[in-house]
C-alpha cells in the first residue's frame, strides 16, 4: 500500500500575470467548490473513465484543491499521484492540506510551486495520464501558448481538459425592493468590462479570437470535446449559499468601480451590511445557477 507523501518545491517568488491576490479569494473559491462538488463530483468520474490504476494527475493552477480532492477520492481504490502546480504559495499550502486529507494513504500528493506560462513547464513535471486546468487559462497573458504547455505535459493517450467558459452565474431576484432593478445584471456587465481591461493590461498578452475547442486541435490534441456541469442550488438555500452571495456580490462591486453609478454602489452597500433591512444574508430568495463548460482533448 502505498504510503502518502507530500512535497513542496520552492524557489524564487512565482508572480501571477492578473494582479489579482489570489490568497485574498481563498474564502470565496473554498466556499464555491463546496456548492459546486457534487456536480464536479460527477465530471471528475467522467474524466477518470478509463484511466489506468494508479494514475498521474496533474492539476494546473490548483487554487483551493477541490476538484483534486474529488479526484483523490474518486481513485481511493486503485491509488493515484497527484500533483497539485500554482503560482500562489498560500492558495498551493490549502490545496495539500485538502487533498491530503482526501487522499489518504492510498495516493501520493505533490505542490510545485511555478507559473503555468513558463514554457520550461514540462521539463519540471512528471508525463501525465490526466491534465486538468480550471478557469486559470484565461488569466495568462498566451492563452494559446498555456493550452500548447498542457498539451505537453501530458503523456501519448493522456487527457487534457480546462474548464473555461459556460453560462454565467446568476444568484439576485431581479427586482430586490431597493434600488433600481437589474442591479445583477449591471454588476456583471462592469465585470465583462473589467475583465477586457485586464487582460488588455496583462503584459505580453495576445488575443485569442476563436474558441476552445480550436485551441486544443491547434495544440495538437486528438478527440477533442466538450460537456457541460449545471450548478444549481434553488432558493432559499443553505447558510453557505447565502455567504457566498454576499462574498460574490461585495467583488462583483469591487471590480466595477467606476463603471459602475453612484446609485447602484449604495444599493450594494445596503445588501452587504448586516445592519441594513436590505440585507441579503437575511433573505430566503436567494439562489445560484449557472453551468461549466469542460473542454477535453488526447495526446496522440
Amino acid at each position: 500500500m502505498a504510503r502518502l507523501g507530500v512535497v513542496f518545491t520552492g524557489g524564487m517568488a512565482v508572480h501571477t500575470h492578473d494582479d489579482i491576490d489570489w490568497a485574498d479569494r481563498l474564502r470565496s473559491l473554498r466556499m464555491a467548490e463546496a456548492l459546486d462538488a457534487e456536480p464536479m463530483r460527477a465530471a471528475a468520474r467522467r474524466l477518470l473513465e478509463g484511466m489506468p490504476d494508479g494514475p498521474t494527475i496533474l492539476d494546473i493552477g490548483c487554487g483551493a484543491g477541490g476538484m483534486s480532492a474529488l479526484f483523490a477520492e474518486e481513485l481511493a481504490s486503485v491509488g493515484a499521484k497527484i500533483v497539485l502546480v500554482d503560482a500562489t504559495e498560500h492558495l498551493l499550502a490549502e490545496a495539500r492540506r485538502v487533498v491530503s486529507a482526501a487522499a489518504g494513504d492510498r495516493a501520493t500528493v505533490e505542490t510545485i510551486h511555478a507559473d503555468v506560462a513558463d514554457e520550461g513547464l514540462p521539463a519540471k513535471l512528471p508525463a501525465a495520464d490526466l491534465v486538468w486546468a480550471s478557469r486559470v487559462v484565461h488569466h495568462l497573458p498566451d492563452q494559446q501558448a498555456a493550452i500548447d504547455t498542457l498539451a505537453q505535459l501530458a503523456r501519448p493517450g493522456g487527457l487534457v481538459a480546462i474548464s473555461e467558459g459556460g453560462l454565467d452565474f446568476n444568484c439576485l431576484p431581479w427586482d430586490l425592493g431597493i434600488g433600481r432593478p437589474g442591479l445583477e445584471e449591471r454588476l456583471l456587465a462592469a465585470r465583462g468590462e473589467w475583465f477586457a481591461e485586464m487582460r488588455a493590461g496583462i503584459p505580453g498578452s495576445v488575443s485569442m479570437p476563436y474558441g476552445w475547442n480550436i485551441a486544443l486541435q491547434r495544440a495538437g490534441l486528438a478527440d477533442v470535446d466538450s460537456f457541460g456541469v449545471l450548478i444549481h442550488h434553488p432558493a432559499p438555500g443553505q447558510e453557505l449559499l447565502r455567504e457566498f452571495v454576499i462574498e460574490r456580490v461585495t467583488w462583483l462591486n469591487e471590480v466595477a468601480g467606476d463603471r459602475l453609478d453612484d446609485d447602484d454602489h449604495e444599493t450594494v452597500a445596503a445588501l452587504v451590511d448586516p445592519a441594513n433591512p436590505a440585507f441579503l444574508g437575511a433573505r430566503q430568495d436567494l439562489f445560484l445557477q449557472g453551468a461549466k463548460t469542460i473542454h477535453c482533448g488526447r495526446r496522440p
